[in-house]
């Protein structure tokens, strides 16, 4: 899948959508399975398993969203903090085989930690498939002879309103001479105001949002809007009617088709005017902005947030996965695809940016935005210029559709996963899609408000505070966690029974020290750097910042409150046996299939099998069962002592796995 995002942008240009697309199903076949295993079988009978490792790669990639960004810390970023967490998360969701709320046996005083991911999706989710109603809602009023955003000549224009095209007189069968006179005129007329507002913010303000004076203000509910939004909810729950059953199927046609669209609008962009001129801002660095620390502080942001950590969706959809899947090579693969597909994205955006800018005779960063500026805004303004302007509309807004249900299927499973795993019934098992269904009715419900005329305040709000600092902090305390209190050394060797060979050195440092140190960064820079939200040229107001800090806390508070109560209601004499006793993995932490459960998460012995030995049997089990825990030490020290790199595929230490070759 491929996803849209709007998050809080960067400082610095430029800017970009974010888009990311998947590699060829052929090459995935060759690269994303497990040879020697069977492709339609669940491994996982009760929980269910991935069709096949096509629909993961590409449900991830379509998990991975963000914003362009400066390139040279972009990309040091992306190599010593983002790909090293994204395949933490994926190898700690694979091997326990749960969400986001369950894997944390591995230590059950920090499950906080996953109610903070389920409390971030929520909000996320929310607002997130507001933004895809928009779309939609934009989609419709694509199917037109005339985009409505084209000229100023409508009800819901001001006087300061000034069209590139002029006032209306341009007319689908003119001339090209007439057309060019009228491109002309309006020229001129944008030239000679000195203030300006394009048909299409008009629009965007007067029409779509009908936008009121204040974050309190709601005003009515934009019927059009709640329509686009139900349309939305009742999309998602389709495709996710069987879980990664359905969905794994849907990606097929979201994560290409919008790949298809972007390559035609770039073909399209690089052969108009100015699109030089878009292209070579992109692309220029400012080279004196380099030891700054807060350009590098926007990009580790940019990073952290376009891969879509600590949200909980990547451990969920890994959770689908079969035990011995290569999830370190997929890692690799989503996260380098994710951030490459942005830098294309940059190319498509900008060309046409260029070409409005080139019309209008005025610098590219006059008509370079982000977030709801960009894709409501600047783009839809820019496509009126081009000939046929509905088909580009149409086709654009499109692929936002695909993009935005790309996470948000992500979004919706991780919190359907984590109640089915939580209760863990048959029942809720097997009436997972009653769960799906409530779920997306709860959420529709709790977007209705953001389609009020007060809306966008609120959407912005939850942008900049749900999910801005809190990230970092759960992904903060996720890496010490698994690293510092479960411990580097098990974690290493669960990775190793898991894909036949341990994290290469690289990843074994970063995760150890590199990422923490990033993410510590990041969290310091993200407080020192905090402006108070604004919209435009609104301020909010004291009492709707205080919501959105209330929000931030909100996933953060979890993470403290749960491990009071756990450690509350741990056996122990003293506070610190009783926090040792929750530290602890919890005895059915390990691979969920018995088959999977060797070395030290083998069974000493069923109560059962005790029973029916003699005294003298069970200590000879018990003796026996000792002797391979100091075998498995052995040589764990004897590894620690010839650690050497491992190459890329592992291929120089595959004992444990069942397919060597993987």
């Amino acid at each position: 899948m491929i996803s849209l995002c709007i998050p809080s942008a960067p400082a610095h240009p430029p800017y970009s959508l974010s888009l990311s697309l998947s590699l060829s199903p052929s090459l995935l076949l060759q690269n994303g399975a497990v040879p020697g295993e069977p492709g339609k079988k669940d491994e996982n009978s009760r929980r269910g398993n991935w069709g096949n490792q096509i629909e993961f790669v590409l449900t991830s990639v379509g998990y991975a969203v963000g914003l362009g960004a400066f390139m040279l810390p972009y990309f040091i970023m992306l190599v010593f903090c983002g790909i090293p967490l994204f395949f933490l998360e994926l190898s700690f969701g694979q091997f326990a085989s749960l969400g986001c709320l369950g894997v944390w046996k591995i230590s059950p005083v920090f499950k906080g930690v996953g109610y903070g991911m389920m409390v971030v999706s929520t909000y996320i989710g929310i607002y997130y498939n507001v933004v895809i109603c928009i779309a939609f809602y934009y989609f419709f009023m694509s199917m037109t002879n005339l985009l409505p955003w084209t000229y100023c000549n409508n009800p819901w224009n001001t006087p300061d309103c000034s069209g590139v095209l002029g006032g209306g007189s341009y007319q689908l069968n003119a001339s090209l001479a007439n057309a060019t006179t009228s491109l002309v005129a309006g020229l001129s007329k944008v030239v000679n105001r000195t203030k300006r507002t394009s048909p299409s913010e008009e629009y965007w303000k007067h029409y779509v949002l009908n936008i009121s004076d204040d974050i309190g203000n709601f005003g009515e509910v934009r019927l059009p809007l709640l329509g686009c939004l139900a349309v939305s909810w009742f999309v998602v729950f389709l495709c996710l009617i069987r879980g990664v059953k359905s969905s794994g199927k849907v990606v097929y046609f979201t994560a290409t088709f919008p790949y298809v669209v972007l390559t035609i609008l770039f073909i399209r962009g690089i052969t108009l005017d100015g699109a030089i001129n878009g292209i070579k801002y992109y692309l220029t660095p400012q080279w004196q902005k380099v030891l700054d620390a807060k350009v590098w502080g926007d990009a580790a942001s940019q990073i952290f947030y376009s891969l879509g950590c600590a949200w909980g969706g990547l451990i969920t959809m890994a959770s689908y996965n079969k035990f011995h899947n290569n999830c370190f090579r997929d890692s690799i693969i989503i996260s380098i695809t994710n951030c490459a597909t942005s830098v294309y994205a940059g190319f498509v955006i900008f060309s046409i940016l260029g070409f409005m800018a080139h019309n209008l005779d005025v610098p590219v960063s006059e008509v370079a935005d982000h977030g709801p500026g960009l894709a409501f805004v600047a783009y839809p303004e820019a496509l009126t210029l081009l000939p046929i302007s509905p088909l580009w509309s149409l086709l654009f807004f499109f692929m936002l559709i695909l993009l935005g249900l790309g996470t948000q299927f992500c979004l919706l499973e991780t919190l359907v996963t984590a109640v089915v795993d939580e209760i863990g019934t048959d029942w809720i098992i097997r009436n997972k899609t009653i769960v799906t269904l409530s779920v997306a009715i709860i959420g529709f419900l709790l977007g209705v408000p953001l389609t009020t005329r007060a809306g966008i305040y609120w959407l912005l709000l939850m942008d900049n505070y749900a999910a801005s600092f809190s990230l970092v902090v759960v992904s903060c305390i996720m890496c010490i966690c698994i690293m510092y209190v479960y411990g580097h050394k098990q974690y290493f060797k669960d990775v190793e029974m898991m894909l036949g060979f341990p994290p290469p050195l690289f990843f074994k440092v970063c995760w150890r020290f590199i990422s923490p140190v990033i993410i510590s960064f990041i969290l310091i820079f993200t407080v020192i750097q905090y402006k108070p939200i604004t919209y435009n040229d609104y301020v909010y107001p004291s009492w709707s910042l205080a919501i959105g800090f209330a929000m931030s806390m909100s996933s953060v508070l979890c993470i403290p409150i749960y491990a009071l109560y756990k450690i509350s209601r741990s056996p122990g004499a003293t506070f610190r046996e009783r926090l040792k006793f929750a530290c602890k993995p919890h005895p059915t932490w390990g691979p969920a299939l018995q088959e999977h459960r060797i070395g030290r998460y083998a069974p000493l012995a069923s109560e059962d099998t005790v029973e029916s030995h003699p005294l003298r049997e069970k200590e000879e089990l018990m003796e026996e069962r000792k002797e391979e825990l100091k075998e498995e030490e052995e040589k764990e020290r004897r590894d620690e002592i010839s650690l050497t790199i491992q190459g890329s595929n592992g291929s120089t230490n595959t004992h444990n796995s069942p397919n060597p070759s993987a």
